[in-house]
């Protein structure tokens, strides 16, 4: 004779399922809230560059790069966990980060970028291929730790000045991996450094840190060799930002009037 099963013992594997069902609904939905990729909007990667699948490094690594870091600033009379500011120039294909020391900013490690697609000039529409220029700022909510490259996070674009000239796209990010739609691809290895300085000064208490993107270290004698009359306005004014931080090594203050750049040195 077959033994009866205990009294209950169904109810209980129906309960169980439930639960199991919805903690996966709950982990599904919280694994989604990591912001998007502009790879994952934009479908015109390379089709012999399929997009890398790599959520993270491992803690242990991300903690021997921020001991490497301590000891690199260090060296160079800065504190971890500083305020930060970066800037990014496409034709020469440079991420610099300038750390906070006293009342202004020194810089202290450059970058190479190892891919960005487009040519000089400015973000217009969603899929033109085109990285964007302008000022832009990272808060603590633009880091994605959970990356299909990597590690990212989110420069901003559109800004208010984006969106006044009706220029589209989104997700535009700073991550690893060397392919981009649109992105500042940095390679694992350097993404690393730079998102663990980004995110040690946003906790150390920077609320946001800027970003200014330049087509190019903008002199006068550069102005002059890489004159485009389309874009003559537009660099002109991304001009006043960069001579502002150039005079005195502090980030300007930065506002959007009547569809265009209003930059305030910053005292």
């Amino acid at each position: 004779m077959a033994e009866q099963e205990p009294k209950g013992t169904k109810k209980w594997l129906l309960l169980g399922g439930a639960v199991a069902l919805v903690a996966g609904g709950v982990l599904a939905w919280w694994l989604l809230q990591a912001p998007a990729d502009s790879h994952a909007e934009v479908a015109h990667l390379p089709h012999d560059a399929p997009p890398p699948i790599r959520r993270g490094p491992p803690k242990a690594t991300m903690t021997k790069v921020r001991v490497q870091l301590r000891q690199a600033l260090e060296a160079k009379g800065f504190k971890a966990r500083s305020p930060i500011f970066m800037r990014i120039f496409k034709k020469s294909r440079e991420l610099e980060i300038w750390v906070k020391k006293g009342g202004s900013y020194q810089h202290f490690r450059t970058w190479p970028i190892c891919f960005f697609s487009g040519q000089l000039g400015p973000k217009l529409k969603r899929g033109d291929f085109q990285s964007p220029e302008g000022f832009y700022s990272v808060a603590r909510r633009q880091l994605n730790p959970h990356s299909n490259y990597h590690l990212s996070f989110n420069v901003g674009y559109p800004n208010r000045y984006d969106r006044a000239h009706k220029r589209t796209g989104s997700a535009i990010m700073v991550h690893g991996s060397c392919v981009s739609a649109g992105c500042f691809a940095m390679t694992d290895d350097k993404i690393r450094e730079i998102y663990a300085m980004a995110a040690d000064a946003l906790r150390g208490g920077q609320r946001s840190f800027d970003v200014h993107i330049f087509p190019f270290r903008m002199s006068a004698a550069n102005m002059k060799r890489n004159h485009k009359p389309e874009q003559e306005a537009f660099w002109k004014n991304l001009k006043e930002g960069y001579d502002a931080f150039e005079s005195n090594h502090k980030p300007p203050k930065v506002r959007v009037q009547e569809r265009r750049y209003v930059v305030t040195p910053s005292r």
